[in-house]
């Protein structure tokens, strides 16, 4: 065999460049790059040098042979005349790979058998001996490429991939594999860092992919050191003095790069599921005396244990899947912005994202990017360096305006607990350094725009829900139609619905505008980031709006016209609580006193409570759905009611016709359709409200009312009920100020029997 081999090195997608670098670095001659690979010319000693150091490749692939293939059977031939018997025993196990089609081979599973045929038949002895096949653990793993006629026969001297370091057994819901993160950290400038003695901080280390492997390019770590089944361990070719020397030499290195002072480098995660995993996982690589990780949120994290000490912000924030999760990860990739503004000046940050358009919102700006793949999914790594010149920020502050808030900021302090003041050599008290003033990233143009109609809004609107004593309402409801969203506060929580974009507005712009709205909403109305829930109401059909979005199960208690009740904001698209009906349900508590009261389509029975609260006789609320009946026995026993208000699971209309009681007060407020596999049929409302209502008219007592409202916008009551009942459209007189500007938000009528 020569003394130089042609070897192909595989990586992940977008890490071609990089790899050439670092295997050239390493000794590999005329490198060049393909596709996820590179190219080159090495003797052994190289080869072995790139297995157990290379940092970004999947795998070592040494060449044996390149011919022409123009059929299967030249496939077949071309593998039978190699000698295999310089590579492998006849009773030993082999793994063939094949990637790639054409000369009339367009199956990889029945080239890979063709390839495997032709190596047991070069190699079974006349007493039957010939290879086995085996997967997971070959002595050799044989890899086949066919390119436009031409096939690369190659020995993958790697084994499993060279990403797999062996230690992180376990792993979190999406992490970085090893190799991709020793990119980015390369990318990011870490080696230089890490030489000048910086520091390493990771404020989102999930398992501690980052940590690790930053760990191990400061301390001269060889990444695969630690491996002991390798592609070449039984192959016949194998030099093992070669590679026994190499290995040793490897260890020298990590032995002297240990005994050096260790560098700070720290992770910092909020899930506290994650931390002893990531623990493990660091223990495992060795590296428990250079990493440590802590609990803490991103606006928590502390990366330096004194003021001089500058270094490298790295993290591979999660990137949502829907609308709900880019919005929370919206002000996650604010509060990072503001952590670096705050606590890293003069720091280097690389953020590696999927989501580059939330990168954008941190308030700083990136002087570098890098595309990358992480698996099928194009990536974006946001250099960033923290100097105050790269801020995008609010008003600039004159000297003097800083100093001012800063004396503000030190007014503000309580004073210190004599035991918690720190002393000078003389015994005197040393003044604490001033708090820095961190200013708030700049909202654009169309986010300062929405911000001012929010305020607008708030001013005019919060002074009658103060007046009124009312704490939910509408604050902003597509007021502006390129911001087309619906905004409500519960108290000190917002709740944001988008509404589907038209198909005419660019989704980009569309996305970009929502950015801009949620990134407004803390600074134009106060409240504190982690209050503001954001979701998309789409149009829908059937129950899908009542259908589970999350299950987080937090449940908040609101106020309403005396009455207490529970919302929840996160798990469904509605929250438990119609804010348009509030003057209705305020209605039957001044009219319930004395009465019996039905509640049809109860959801979760809100305006049952308001009735008990009126006084009502007793009440009778019917809903199809279970969870929101228990939702509503929670809200009457919030309030004291439970023996006389009975809550009857069925399908209404069912129910209607076999009901024999009689009630003085209605409230049917009917989904605009359904069709919910407990129910008979499909229920549409315009088609079926005459049946429902004349059902219902049948139970009401002479002198009753039947409150009748829906939301279906293109709704029209049949004229022949007019007939039969006396009926008053009340529509104007059931909206309160928060939705005057959308009147169509429902209709309302007001029946009673004739004569």
């Amino acid at each position: 065999m020569s003394d130089r081999y042609e070897l192909f090195l595989t990586c992940p997608k977008g890490l071609e460049g990089l790899l050439l670098e670092e295997a050239s670095s390493l000794g590999l001659e005329d490198a060049r790059e393909h596709t996820s690979a590179i190219r080159g010319m090495a003797d052994m000693e190289t080869a072995y040098r790139l297995c157990l150091w290379s940092r970004l490749a999947n795998r070592v692939l040494l060449v044996i042979k390149r011919y022409s293939v123009q059929d299967a059977q030249s496939l077949y031939e071309g593998v039978l005349e190699v000698d295999w018997f310089e590579h492998l025993e006849s009773d030993g196990s082999l793994a063939v790979e094949f990637s790639g089609n054409g000369s009339g081979i367009d199956n990889t599973h029945f080239g890979a058998l063709k390839v495997k045929d032709a190596i047991v038949d070069k190699l079974r002895l006349k007493d039957g001996t010939r290879p086995s096949v085996d997967k997971i653990n070959p002595d050799l793993r044989v890899h086949l490429r066919l390119d436009r006629g031409e096939a690369i026969l190659s020995l993958d001297l790697s084994g499993h991939s060279l990403h797999q370091r062996g230690y992180r057994l376990q792993q979190g819901a999406a992490p970085l594999k090893e190799n991709l993160a020793a990119a980015v950290l390369i990318r990011a400038g870490w080696p230089r860092i890490a030489a000048e003695g910086g520091a390493l901080a990771d404020p989102m280390c999930g398992v501690g992919t980052f940590l690790v492997e930053a760990a191990m390019i400061a301390a001269d770590v060889a990444p695969n050191m630690t491996r002991e089944q390798w592609g070449f361990s039984k192959w016949l070719g194998h030099v093992p003095a070669l590679w026994k020397k190499l290995h040793a030499e490897a260890e020298q290195r990590a032995a002297a790069g240990m005994a050096k002072p260790p560098l700070w480098i720290r992770g910092y995660e909020a899930d506290p599921r994650l931390i002893q995993p990531a623990r493990n996982n660091i223990e495992r690589a060795g590296m428990g005396d250079w990493v440590k990780v802590y609990q803490g949120e991103v606006a928590t994290f502390e990366p330096r244990p004194d003021q001089n000490q500058k270094g490298l912000v790295i993290c591979n924030p999660p990137y949502g899947e829907r609308l709900g999760d880019e919005a929370s990860l919206l002000y996650l990739y604010q509060n990072l912005g503001e952590r670096l503004r705050q606590a890293c000046m003069g720091w280097e940050a690389a953020v590696f994202t999927g989501a580059p358009d939330l990168g954008k919102r941190m308030g700083i700006r990136s002087h570098k990017q890098y595309a990358f793949w992480n698996g099928a999914l194009p990536c974006k790594l946001l250099l960033i360096k923290v100097q105050p010149e790269q801020f995008v920020t609010g008003e600039r502050r004159t000297p003097e305006q800083r100093e001012r808030e800063r004396e503000q900021v030190e007014a503000d302090k309580a004073p210190l607990e004599p035991q918690e003041r720190q002393y000078n050599k003389n015994g005197n008290p040393i003044k604490p350094a001033p708090a820095p003033v961190v200013e708030q990233a700049r909202l654009s143009e169309g986010g300062q725009m929405f911000a001012n109609r929010l305020q607008k809004n708030l001013k005019q609107l919060g002074k009658w829900a103060r007046r009124e004593d009312v704490q939910c309402y509408r604050l902003y409801d597509a007021d502006m139609p390129e911001y087309s969203m619906a905004v409500d506060l519960y108290g000190d929580w917002v709740h944001v619905q988008e509404y589907a974009a038209p198909k005419s507005i660019d989704p980009e712009k569309a996305k970009a505008r929502m950015f801009d709205a949620i990134a407004a909403i803390p600074q134009a109305l106060g409240v504190d980031k982690s209050k503001v829930v954001v979701k998309r109401r789409e149009r829908q059909s059937g129950t899908k709006q009542y259908q589970r979005q999350a299950t987080q199960g937090q449940f908040l208690e609101v106020n309403e016209g005396g009455v207490k009740l529970l919302v929840n904001l996160t798990d469904y698209l509605d929250t438990g609580l119609f804010l348009d009906h509030r003057p209705l349900r305020l209605r039957i508590q001044k009219e319930a006193a004395g009465k019996r009261f039905l509640n049809l389509f109860c959801y979760t029975a809100t305006a049952t409570v308001h009735a008990a609260k009126g006084g009502a006789r007793t009440t009778t609320s019917v809903d199809l759905s279970k969870t929101y009946l228990d939702w509503a026995r929670r809200n009457l026993s919030l309030n004291g009611y439970s023996d006389k208000n009975k809550l009857e699971q069925g399908d209404v209309m069912a129910w209607l016709a076999e009901d024999r009681g009689e009630y003085e007060l209605i409230f049917i407020d009917p989904p605009t359709f359904s069709n919910s596999k407990r129910m008979e049929g499909i229920f549409d409302i315009q088609r079926d409200h005459v049946q429902m209502l004349d059902l219902a008219m049948a139970r009401l007592a002479k002198d009753g009312v039947l409150y009748f409202s829906n939301n279906f916008r293109k709704f029209e009551l049949d004229a022949s009920l007019a007939a039969r009942y006396q009926v008053e459209d009340i529509s104007e007189s059931t909206l309160d100020p928060d939705f005057a500007r959308n009147p169509k938000i429902h209709r309302a009528w007001r029946f009673t029997l004739r004569g």
